[in-house]
């Protein structure tokens, strides 16, 4: 490593050291960009027992600091053997969110699914959708990847020996702060 480098790291180091723990250094991710990137993986299509085919739209994201959580509510449009017709309905969940350091994104976790419903579902495949729908959508939509860091957004804290830790949801989007790397 270069010297300078090395000096400029240094100093970076000290001045964290030196500086009080609520000014630990940190990252955000404005509500626009979150959006931005999670549009980007819909539709997401997902078989219900090989009877029902859930076509997930692309989701409007809301932010729930008090909670510290998002939530989500997404179109759904369903098809398949067991539905006389294409139907549509509402799919409603809220998640936590997590770190996952081996490919740098942030991800859905801890999903809870408020509603699942489509409109005029005849009684079996209505039946079908409550039993299996929620757990089906925690399962499928569990660990989904709203989010990716990019090295340059991480260069300077890696330098210093740091890595993402707590993601706080806030009235304008996610604040990631960092904590020491883990020792393997």
């Amino acid at each position: 490593m270069k010297r300078r480098q090395w000096i400029t790291m240094l100093a970076g180091a000290l001045a964290l050291a030196t500086t009080p723990a609520q000014a630990q250094p940190s990252y955000t991710v404005t509500t626009a960009q979150l959006q931005e990137a999670v549009v980007k993986k819909f539709p997401m299509r997902y078989p219900v027992g090989g009877l029902i085919e859930l076509t997930l739209q692309p989701p409007n994201l809301r932010l729930l600091p008090e909670q510290n959580r998002l939530r989500t509510q997404m179109v759904v449009d369903a098809n398949g053997p067991a539905l006389s017709r294409s139907t549509t309905g509402n799919f409603d969940v809220d998640f936590a969110l997590r770190y996952e350091p081996r490919d740098q994104s942030i991800r859905a976790h801890m999903l809870k699914v408020n509603s699942l419903s489509l409109s005029e579902l005849a009684p079996v495949p209505a039946a079908l959708l409550q039993a299996y729908g929620p757990s089906l959508a925690e399962q499928s939509l569990l660990e989904v990847e709203l989010h990716k860091l990019e090295p340059k957004d991480l260069m300077l804290a890696d330098g210093l020996g740091l890595e993402p830790g707590k993601i706080t949801v806030t009235a304008r989007g996610l604040v990631i702060g960092f904590v020491a790397k883990k020792v393997l």
